[in-house]
């Protein structure tokens, strides 16, 4: 791709953000994180959005290491919240992943303008999927994640939480507006030829 593709933020969320750096555009799968500056791009938009404090983890990462593990751990997450969308729990054995990945960079909390920071004490590859792993827990002990749902668009693969059961698209600037688009144009497509006159 010629041009940097935004990252789509719809969640609030740094697990499902991860998640959704894999998106359909025009048809075609496009996956964001393919080297280690998408990752850096990734990173400094989650402290941007607030995903992530900047004293978390650092700004750059120079190992392909970090990203190849973060990939495997989004295509985890992935299967794992792909079952929870169509009502089927959690495994306890993702639960303990989840757990297992916290532990290997516990969290130590610096306070910083008056907020308490957590920062994961480890290497930087578990200090990132530390963070991705408890965030995953909080939404699962907060009963969140069983609002997962995925975009009403079939071409799509986005995925967000739906507190209200209302919501259909990922967002109406990706999804939703499409599909207004697109159902306008039937509309109009189908209009003449309703009213046309029949010459006698």
């Amino acid at each position: 791709m010629g041009q940097l593709e935004s990252f789509p933020l719809i969640s609030g969320h740094l697990s499902l953000d991860l998640v959704n750096t894999e998106l359909v555009r025009r048809g075609t799968k496009h996956d964001l994180l393919v080297n280690v500056a998408d990752l850096d791009r990734w990173i400094e938009e989650m402290k941007q959005s607030g995903s992530l404090h900047p004293l978390s983890v650092p700004s750059t990462y120079d190992t392909p290491e970090v990203l190849r593990n973060l990939r495997e751990l989004r295509a985890s997450l992935r299967n794992a919240f792909l079952r929870i969308t169509e009502g089927i729990s959690p495994e306890s054995d993702f639960v303990h992943t989840m757990e297992r990945l916290v532990a290997s960079a516990p969290l130590s909390y610096q306070l910083n303008e008056d907020n308490l920071v957590a920062i994961p004490v480890g290497t930087p590859d578990a200090a990132i999927a530390s963070l991705v792993a408890l965030d995953v827990l909080q939404l699962l002990a907060s009963g969140a994640l069983l609002t997962l749902r995925r975009c009403a668009n079939p071409d799509c693969v986005l995925l967000f939480l739906d507190a209200s059961g209302k919501r259909k698209w990922c967002s109406m600037k990706i999804c939703g507006n499409r599909a207004k688009v697109a159902r306008h144009e039937h509309k109009r497509k189908k209009s003449p030829n309703q009213n046309m006159d029949i010459d006698a």
